[in-house]
């Protein structure tokens, strides 16, 4: 398991190896300063959070719709399928 496994794992598309990572977070101390990388932590969470929320409510969304067209399409075939038995029991 390599170190961007285990730190971050949305971050494995980026492909940071852990010195860059570690000079990344350096940097953002120099400057921002210890007192406001708390504050951008916290800001930057809640907007992660936020759009997993919009996600799972797009992802739910479409599950219900598609739910809904499957669901209708199963009453179209019944009806298709007792129209072509009822023609055929009359045709014997």
């Amino acid at each position: 398991m390599t170190f961007n496994l285990w730190i971050a794992p949305s971050l494995l598309f980026l492909d940071i190896s852990g010195g860059e990572l570690l000079i990344i977070l350096i940097v953002a101390f120099l400057v921002f300063g210890p007192q406001r990388i708390p504050e951008i932590a916290r800001k930057l969470g809640k907007g992660l959070n936020e759009v997993k929320k919009a996600s799972n409510q797009i992802r739910d969304e479409i599950t219900k719709e598609t739910k809904d067209i499957k669901e209708s399409m199963k009453v179209d075939i019944d009806e298709v399928v007792n129209k072509k038995d009822t023609k055929e029991k009359k045709d014997s």
